[in-house]
């Protein structure tokens, strides 16, 4: 790419945006040059609008300290400086949609972290080694919006990255039924522990719409785009209990699975030490070499030491062995934050970009 494109963030001065900043920063193809976030804080530089609320655990990138934020509302003077943008704003669903919708219609993308559009039937939600093909759908939703290049694209909830991909890899055997429990970390909540002390030494079994979102959304995934609009799978079904556990990040999925055909132990360990996706056959800046690891030692995936396999952007297996009731159970992990939010909306702007629905204004 000869010259980068200019990207927005929205919402850039929360937990997500700031992972945004952090994983953009001296990206090839990409240059942050425009930060938007709520009244408050326009008018401010960045580095005055976040003050000591810098989550990351690396230093906030240089480039971005004085960039002056913008107020969010003012749609067309964002999108004005921008070539496309990445979406994190911390808004009602409603006035996600909206606001969404009101970028697309000035001919800026936007690839969003949000939930809201997730279920709207012309717009994709995409983990790009598992459904690129439900990217076409866009050109569906430029006609409704009224556009020739704005349009809205989305990723799927964070804690499924930690067994979507492993059931996707093993397609071929039909997963039928699927019982997990998923472990997130409180950065999924956008916090750490000295913002969320009551978290240390603590477990909460319950997270808001997170189980609806982990049953349901692998199924859109597993979809196909029929007529228009992306039509769900019905297998395999899923049930799931989500809870918050006292860990910063990563999120931690224990998994039992039925079978229409039973694989081998060996056949599902060389499906997921082998899959691979478009983002890997493209080459993509942010894609993972190996997307799925599987670890043979009894005490893996940990937190600690795998949660930043391929710069967090992979996915690791482990503890796979036959069960009582079911044909397999195994254990799951995944980087919330990075493979989970911001990271994996910027692969998807990655291949948006490869596949020409992304370039300069």
């Amino acid at each position: 790419m000869d010259k980068k494109l200019k990207v927005g963030i929205l919402g850039g001065t929360g937990m997500v945006g700031q992972r945004f900043l952090s994983l953009l920063e001296n990206h090839p193809w990409y240059e942050v040059t425009t930060i938007a976030a709520s009244a408050r804080s326009a008018g401010k530089t960045y580095e005055e609008a976040v003050g000591g609320r810098w989550k990351m655990q690396t230093p906030m990138p240089e480039a971005v300290k004085n960039i002056v934020v913008m107020n969010i509302n003012e749609i067309e003077k964002v999108a004005a400086q921008v070539d496309f943008v990445f979406s994190a704003v911390d808004m009602s669903k409603e006035e996600i949609r909206a606001i969404e919708d009101a970028y697309a219609k000035t001919e800026t993308p936007v690839v969003s972290n949000n939930s809201a559009h997730r279920w709207t039937e012309d717009v994709p939600m995409v983990v790009p080694e598992i459904n690129p093909e439900h990217f076409a759908i866009i050109e569906t939703q430029k006609k409704r919006l009224g556009t020739k290049r704005g349009f809205v694209a989305v990723k799927p909830n964070c804690s499924i990255q930690s067994y979507a991909p492993a059931l996707f890899a093993l397609r071929e055997f039909g997963p039928k039924e699927v019982v997990a429990t998923t472990y997130q970390a409180i950065s999924g909540a956008g916090k750490t522990f000295k913002d969320w002390p009551e978290m240390v030494g603590n477990v909460i079994p319950y997270i808001g719409g997170e189980e609806e979102k982990s049953e349901q959304e692998p199924l859109r995934l597993f979809g196909k785009v029929v007529d228009g609009k992306i039509e769900k799978a019905e297998l395999p079904v899923i049930t799931t209990q989500c809870i918050r556990v006292p860990v910063l990040n990563g999120h931690t999925a224990a998994v039992f699975v039925n079978f229409e055909k039973k694989p081998t132990k060996e056949q599902i360990i060389d499906r997921w030490r082998n899959f691979k996706g478009l983002p890997q056959e493209l080459n993509l800046p942010s894609a993972p070499k190996q997307f799925i690891q599987y670890l043979e030692e009894d005490n893996r995936p940990q937190v600690l030491e795998d949660v930043e396999f391929e710069n967090g952007m992979g996915v690791s297996m482990g503890r796979l062995r036959e069960d009582k009731l079911y044909d397999y159970k195994f254990v799951g992990l995944s980087h919330n934050t990075i493979r989970g939010a911001a990271g994996g909306a910027v692969l998807c702007a990655e291949l948006l970009t490869a596949q020409g629905y992304i370039s300069a204004k």
